[in-house]
């Protein structure tokens, strides 16, 4: 049954979005929908990433609300650092993490928090997956940084997922 529905509930959730977005119900929808439904997951079975594991669920709340204080600390003060800009401009700078973390599933959740947190953007990871190329900002300390970063993020993530 798996080979044929590799993935049920994307299949249920394909036909039912495709029947919202054409607003109808008629039997040529219905059927349309569910020819998307059944081979949309077939066809990119090969795409899906690999099972996810978590080893300490616990850390997931923690990492949340961690992440979450960051985004409104940082939100104040690239707020701040572009009404101040004039004055005393940022001091934008590349930096290279050194990373630990080697899980797919680690490494997107890490990509996707480094997305959200504001004043960050990665950049560029290493074919090995042991630096991370960041853009910040405004970097006062680079040792700080990169320490923050990694116990912030990348340890519970670890701790999740290895």
């Amino acid at each position: 049954m798996k080979r044929l529905f590799p993935a049920p509930w994307l299949s249920l959730a394909l036909w039912v979005l495709w029947l919202v977005l054409n607003l109808s119900l008629s039997p040529g929808n219905l059927v349309l929908g569910a020819i998307l439904g059944f081979c949309a997951p077939l066809m990119m079975r090969k795409l899906r990433p690999l099972p996810i594991r978590i080893r300490r669920p616990g850390v997931i709340l923690r990492l949340f609300l961690r992440v979450g204080l960051d985004v409104l600390v940082s939100n104040l003060a690239v707020a701040w650092g572009v009404l101040n800009a004039g004055r005393t401009p940022p001091r934008s700078r590349f930096i290279k993490v050194p990373l630990d973390l080697r899980d797919a599933n680690g490494l997107a959740a890490l990509s996707m928090i480094t997305t959200v947190v504001p004043g960050t953007v990665w950049s560029e990871l290493a074919l090995d997956r042991s630096i991370l190329l960041l853009h910040v900002w405004d970097l006062a300390d680079e040792a700080s940084f990169i320490e923050h970063f990694k116990t912030a993020y990348e340890r519970p993530l670890m701790e999740i997922f290895e």
